[in-house]
């Protein structure tokens, strides 16, 4: 059950707050009572209770009394101070995550073969978001829609959204796709990927009737291949990430191969 403790209040001041709407104007005394908060400790919840602005006190009066605030305006309160101790909390982490940025750096290992996997369609969807957010120069982009087990719209606006982002920082992105993808995506979606991309100088787009293998060239250094069913389903199986000089090299020339002879893209 929801408790006055879950926006940030201790069990004293969250029982003085209670008794306080029962009982009406009171002084710190008879709150003691009603409440069952130490009289040694009832002063210093009240002044918490009014530095969050949940009690009002009638400083004239001897004894001095005090009265609660309206519910909803209590809770109101509570929030917007956790809202802003959050946000304060979400830009520190921000500010952490900046400053160590700055500091970690990864060593140029691009001479030393490696590769990873990933299987179902989300991992690989996750697989090839997390390479492309990793590019710093070039990114190419060739073949079908991602996989089909996943709603095409919602994966292929993610994989645009990480393009974006990586348009924006700079990255030269190159988009060689099978004719008749652009058919397979519903008509308002198409042209709005089209118009988000193609808004930047660094993106282009070419089709091609040539275009057979699904993969993603990250920086010329790795490459993302996609691996069809074993059992011809018309699905994703997994992904295949392969950071290795000479085969990455090999793929980067038949892209270029392909790229020449490739039609560029209009508006849909």
């Amino acid at each position: 059950m929801a408790s006055l403790r879950d926006l940030g209040l201790s069990e004293y001041e969250a029982r003085a707050f209670r008794s306080l709407l029962s009982t009406g104007p009171t002084t710190a005394k008879e709150l003691s009572r009603a409440s069952d908060v130490p009289m040694g400790r009832i002063y210093d919840v009240l002044n918490s209770l009014e530095t969050y602005r949940l009690v009002r006190s009638q400083t004239a009066s001897r004894p001095k009394k005090y009265v609660a605030v309206e519910p909803e305006t209590a809770l109101d309160r509570l929030l917007d101070d956790k809202k802003e101790e959050l946000e304060a909390k979400a830009q520190q982490y921000e500010d952490i995550v900046s400053e160590l940025g700055d500091q970690l750096e990864a060593g140029d290992h691009v001479d030393e073969p490696f590769w990873t996997a990933a299987v179902g369609p989300e991992e690989t969807l996750n697989l090839l978001l997390e390479r492309l957010a990793a590019a710093d120069d070039r990114i190419v982009v060739a073949g079908s829609p991602p996989a089909q087990q996943l709603d095409i719209v919602e994966a292929t606006e993610r994989v645009v959204d990480e393009l974006v982002r990586a348009l924006e920082r700079g990255v030269e992105v190159s988009l060689l796709v099978e004719r008749d993808l652009f058919e397979r995506l519903p008509e308002g979606a198409n042209r709005a990927y089209y118009q988000r991309l193609s808004a930047y100088e660094n993106y282009s787009a070419r089709y091609s009737e040539r275009v057979s293998t699904t993969f993603e060239l990250i920086d010329d250094a790795e490459v993302c291949i996609e691996v069809p069913h074993p059992l011809g389903r018309d699905e994703t199986f997994g992904v295949v990430d392969l950071k290795d000089p000479s085969f990455t090299a090999d793929v980067s020339e038949a892209f270029d191969d392909h790229w020449a002879e490739a039609t560029p893209v209009g508006p849909p």
